[in-house]
């Protein structure tokens, strides 16, 4: 693809919106740096466009962030858009402060933008974002913080370029996938690939995403949301769930296509680090209702990281998704972790 100019922006000074908004003293790069490195199914080096944000205080600390499989670069609000993905804990004075930092943050790769590669995977987005960290001369990042996939890859970071981290801050997501997750999420593949072959695309990947959506959230949720009974609607029973299901599936098919979730759900699934490669403080957050990453995963993660890590066990109704629902109980494990690490 061809390169995308980098931009790079003065903030105006924050009006009334929505979405908290970045100050004026803040700076922001956006746009496309081209790297080199060999991917794990590859055996030849590529050139790879890495899609990227860098926002925040000029000179500051760099903190990389990273989120789940349908995350993009755009974490935090900016000139164009008054929100992120993760714009309650990323934004001035928040928890990731970008008064305090600048925030890295990459569009995921897929296995297009590798060249002639089976598959991309964790180790493969960590190499383009430690090939980035040294395109920008950043040298050392102050933290890598990642939720779900962008979790595993800061595994991966942490494992394979640990001299550019300084610490991670890893939420809900281990050093492998549990099996029971790979179970379901083979399934969700299976369906898309159905849609793909029969012609009906969108509606695979709108009943895949469903699918997801009910290991995303937690039974309590579900239990109190939908408890009341089915409505006899256009000949059939209309249970309440469904509705909520039906328009995940529908805003998921808006924004994402079929080839970029069947490689990047499969990229989780391929994911393998060895925990005692990694050599750098860790902060884990462990949700008891996440039934994607169960507590338990992470309990070995920390133990086989050794004295290095910790386990912060917050309470939510919201299952593996509470990494973006519970922004309040986060923000202060943040604070702390990042804190930490000066």
């Amino acid at each position: 693809m061809p390169a995308e100019p980098v931009t790079v922006i003065s903030f105006p000074e924050a009006t009334a919106v929505a979405a908290p908004r970045c100050a004026s003293d803040l700076t922001e790069q956006r746009g496309t740096r081209r790297v080199s490195f060999t991917p794990k199914y590859g055996s030849d080096a590529v050139d790879v466009d890495v899609r990227y944000l860098w926002c925040g205080a000029p000179n500051a600390p760099t903190v990389i962030v990273q989120g789940g499989i349908s995350a993009d670069r755009d974490v935090c609000a900016g000139r164009e858009r008054n929100a992120g993905w993760w714009h309650e804990l990323v934004c001035e004075g928040a928890a990731i402060d970008l008064a305090q930092y600048r925030v890295l943050c990459i569009d995921w790769l897929l296995p297009t933008d590798l060249g002639d590669v089976p598959s991309v995977s964790s180790e493969d987005q960590a190499a383009a974002i430690a090939a980035l960290v040294d395109e920008l001369g950043i040298g050392r990042a102050h933290a890598f913080v990642g939720s779900s996939y962008g979790a595993m890859t800061g595994l991966a970071f942490a494992a394979n370029h640990g001299d550019k981290l300084k610490s991670l801050v890893l939420l809900a997501g281990a050093h492998r996938p549990h099996p029971l997750s790979t179970a379901q999420r083979s399934v969700q593949r299976g369906i898309v690939r159905l849609g793909l072959e029969s012609g009906r695309t969108d509606e695979a990947l709108a009943l895949a995403r469903q699918l997801a959506m009910t290991t995303y959230r937690g039974s309590e949720e579900f239990s109190r949301r939908f408890a009341a009974g089915p409505e006899l609607r256009e000949g059939r029973f209309h249970f309440p769930v469904e509705d909520y299901l039906e328009h995940a599936g529908r805003r998921f098919v808006e924004r994402f296509d079929a080839q970029r979730f069947l490689a990047l759900s499969e990229s989780i699934d391929l994911h393998d680090v060895s925990p005692e490669s990694i050599g750098v403080p860790a902060t884990l957050v462990g949700f008891p209702s996440d039934r994607l990453v169960p507590l338990a995963d992470l309990c070995e993660l920390q133990r086989r990281l050794g004295n290095t890590a910790t386990l912060e066990v917050v309470e939510s109704p919201y299952g593996h998704d509470a990494f973006l629902k519970e922004t309040a109980q986060i923000a202060p494990v943040l604070r702390r972790a990042l804190n930490d690490c000066r």
